[in-house]
């Protein structure tokens, strides 16, 4: 018997050349497994062609319920955002597709899994970092990194899927690299890879429509969480990826989760692309909305600075890592108490607060109120004061007797 290798199959260009390419220079069995994390119409008629290309078996793995619950919340509990605007859209779903490569490896008895990501991007760190975290055994196969990968463009994807008698609805047009999942969508590619060049927008959008275009009548959102993690959208009951959908559908609407940015990839070049992440940006600004109310002072400075941390550690891959399950770890001790209703106005890229409610709220109107209340006296302020400007008084006079 052959040995077998899992492909992570997309059912795109790449992966779909990667097939006869594996059996003619490894003489595995490929064994498909498409990762289902919320690529909607992009899933129609895999199995078809993985299987006409020379897969024995094609695995369509449906993980967007366990993707929204133990990879995205945790991120949203956090506030993870990297470089302060990429919500961590792709970078979150690699682990997930990691893990499930792997299980299914264990299951066929593979002893290789392969991948299509190019060597020039943060995939590649992704997917293998997970694969040797939870499957030190299992040989990967990097083919854009392989001295037997000849292929270098479109086109010679193309001749060499029609060579060996794959004809396949791909034309050599050139077009937006895309990356689809249920909390976003990417674009890289034509018009982007110039900084100097604006978006265009009406060729680009996915989710949802630009500002100018959304429309003019504002609409009220309350949502309601337990613990972090929503329950409910204007008075509905739905599980987190049902929410997370309608969110999308909402924000996309109202023109919401638009980002433009130039980031610092984990090989040290610069990359420019476009995010679309409606329902993120609505649920995390949501999220946070609650947390205003709720977190003392002390944990928000802390938990700030542990949501840069996770977005990195998420970004580099390192999910399945015990700094990972550490800082998220302290997240969740932190919410505890994250619970309550948050209501807002989606308007034209905007999400203007509109109240907020928690049985666990640390607002006091009586203190923060200008009258004055039995907690709190104005004269106490005076010592205070004292003492907490004593360390720049001392330093002001030592400064002053130095100049005389």
């Amino acid at each position: 018997m052959k040995e077998k290798v899992v492909l992570a199959y997309s059912g795109g260009l790449d992966t779909t050349a990667i097939i006869p390419w594996l059996k003619e220079n490894y003489d595995y069995e490929v064994i498909c497994c498409c990762i289902d994390c919320g690529q909607e119409e992009e899933l129609d008629g895999l199995e078809e062609r993985a299987l006409s290309c020379g897969a024995s078996k094609l695995y369509i793995e449906d993980v967007n319920d366990a993707f929204a619950e133990e990879y995205i919340m945790p991120c949203v509990q956090a506030g993870a955002v990297y470089e302060n605007k990429y919500l961590l859209g792709t970078s979150m779903a690699r682990p997930l597709i990691a893990k499930t490569l792997v299980d299914v490896a264990r299951k066929e008895g593979a002893t290789a899994i392969c991948h299509g990501a190019t060597g020039k991007g943060n995939d590649q760190i992704r997917f293998e970092l997970g694969i040797k975290a939870l499957a030190p055994d299992i040989k990967i196969i990097a083919a854009w990194r392989d001295d037997k990968w000849t292929l270098d463009s479109r086109e010679s994807e193309i001749a060499y899927c029609q060579e060996h008698g794959i004809n396949l609805p791909f034309s050599a047009a050139q077009s937006y690299s895309r990356d689809r999942n249920l909390w976003h969508i990417s674009h890289e590619g034509l018009e982007l890879e110039d900084p100097a060049n604006e978006p265009d927008f009406d060729h680009l959008l996915v989710l949802g429509v630009t500002p100018e275009k959304a429309p003019d009548e504002g609409e009220y959102v309350t949502m309601q969480f337990k613990k972090g993690v929503p329950t409910s959208i204007n008075g509905k009951q739905m599980k987190t990826a049902d929410i997370i959908r309608e969110l999308n559908r909402l924000g996309g609407k109202h023109g919401i989760g638009i980002v433009d940015i130039v980031e610092n990839r984990v090989v040290g070049m610069k990359s420019r692309g476009v995010y679309e992440t409606p329902g993120g940006t609505i649920l995390m600004e949501a999220h946070d909305q609650l947390e205003e109310l709720v977190l003392d002072r002390a944990t928000m400075e802390v938990k700030k600075d542990m949501a840069n941390k996770l977005a990195q550690i998420v970004y580099e891959g390192k999910w399945f890592t015990p700094l990972c399950d550490a800082v998220r770890a302290f997240v969740t001790s932190t919410q505890e108490y994250v619970t309550g209703e948050v209501r807002f106005k989606l308007y034209k890229g905007n999400i203007i607060k509109a109240g907020t409610t928690s049985p666990y709220s640390l607002y006091s109107e009586s203190l923060a109120s200008f009258t004055t209340g039995d907690l709190y006296d104005h004269h106490d302020a005076e010592g205070f004061i004292t003492l907490f400007g004593l360390p720049l008084k001392v330093r002001a006079m030592k400064m002053q007797e130095l100049e005389k």
